[in-house]
């Protein structure tokens, strides 16, 4: 089975976190336009001088780590997903990892120096993250267990859930309550 939803989850990321390096290199104006890029609009004076190579270059080989790390989750995904079903799961697992703990640096170093509204940019990426981390956990784990099913097992539960989803789509449309087997009418 493909891992279509992971495959473009790691991509997204590989690139969402790639642009960010790549944008940071330019110092001052970098990092701020890399705020902005995420969300977060900076009044010109009110933003802390970023022109020490200490902080730009760790910052951006950082990034680009990451970066590396969704993309070699992505292309493991799409050349061992037919063989394995966990293929690129723990290469995932610590993209997603590293990611996190970068958000979370970028927001202790942006409370730090004083950038206001950083919270709630690096929140909502925050939320991202973890919203595809299920999705490619789900993902998995329906590949996985499709794999271990036999055949008959997948069609009967496939027919009885249509069955279902029948029943109650014909009971709302006559508007009469569902009757539930086993119960009493």
């Amino acid at each position: 089975m493909r891992h279509v939803l992971s495959s473009v989850l790691a991509l997204h990321w590989a690139v969402v976190f790639a642009l960010l390096a790549y944008i940071c290199i330019d110092g001052s104006r970098g990092i701020a336009t890399a705020l902005g890029v995420l969300g977060l609009s900076i009044q010109g004076s009110r933003f802390p001088e970023f022109e020490n190579v200490a902080v730009i270059a760790p910052l951006s080989i950082a990034l680009l780590t990451v970066a590396v790390l969704f993309c070699w989750a992505f292309v493991e995904t799409v050349l061992n997903a037919a063989a394995r079903p966990d293929a690129g799961e723990s290469v995932a697992r610590i993209a997603f990892i590293c990611a996190s703990f970068l958000l979370s640096l970028i927001l202790i170093g942006g409370v730090a120096q004083g950038v206001n509204g950083l919270f709630m940019i690096v929140a909502v990426q925050m939320t991202a993250l973890l919203a595809s981390y299920v999705a490619v956990q789900a993902e998995r784990r329906s590949a996985f267990a499709a794999m271990n099913l036999p055949e008959g097992d997948v069609r009967a539960a496939a027919r009885m859930a249509m069955g279902a989803a029948h029943s109650s789509l014909l009971s709302r449309i006559s508007g009469r309550p569902e009757n539930k087997p086993g119960g009493s009418r």
